[in-house]
């Protein structure tokens, strides 16, 4: 009767252990941990690239010089650029840490206008190529035909030079270990 309580006991033990370890992995106070059985990408995805590689040559046929200043950006950049004016000098410029931002997996780019004396800018207003119309804006809707998200369309924290492609997976999807295919049947309006 004994070693029937005592492995009663255990039983119980066992699935209260179990049950701790659940709720501590899916707890939604602790940070996301990145699953590392999968390998973070180390570069743009091939789509990505594609597309920002189009995006520069139909700003071109403009007459607007566009320069992507960011693209593919590891955790560790990523946890450095979110200390900017937290811990370290500098205004806030993110507030993704390592791991969630879509730089992180190769599908955001960041850019900005080069004006005709060389100077990179980031005057929403700038009109180079002297057609009425800001050129921020106008590279903006070349991205979005070509299936890019803008940064600017964002409710709470507006970040104007952030360009991405979800692919319809979530940050905690990519987290997960969830990958787009990298020949993706994306049309160039965005759609699969």
């Amino acid at each position: 009767m004994k070693l029937k309580r005592l492995g009663s006991l255990l039983f119980l033990i066992f699935l209260m252990v179990v049950i701790i370890l659940y709720f501590i992995d899916s707890n939604p106070f602790t940070d996301k941990k990145i699953n590392k059985s999968v390998p973070l990408p180390t570069d743009l995805h091939p789509i990505v690239k594609e597309r920002s590689n189009q995006l520069i040559q139909q700003a071109a046929k403009k007459g607007i010089v566009m320069v992507i200043t960011d693209g593919f950006r590891s955790a560790d950049d990523q946890d450095r650029l979110y200390e900017k004016g937290r811990t370290s000098e500098g205004d806030i410029v993110t507030n993704a840490k390592g791991g969630q931002s879509y730089h992180n997996y190769g599908l955001a780019i960041d850019f900005a206008l080069k004006t005709a004396s060389g100077d990179v800018v980031w005057d929403r207003q700038y009109d180079g190529n002297k057609n009425g119309k800001a050129d921020w804006n106008e590279v903006v809707g070349m991205a979005k035909a070509l299936g890019f998200e803008w940064g600017g369309d964002w409710t709470q924290f507006k970040d104007y030079p952030h360009l991405e492609m979800d692919f319809g997976l979530s940050i905690a999807d990519l987290q997960n270990g969830e990958r787009p295919i990298a020949n993706s049947s994306m049309t160039a309006d965005g759609e699969q």
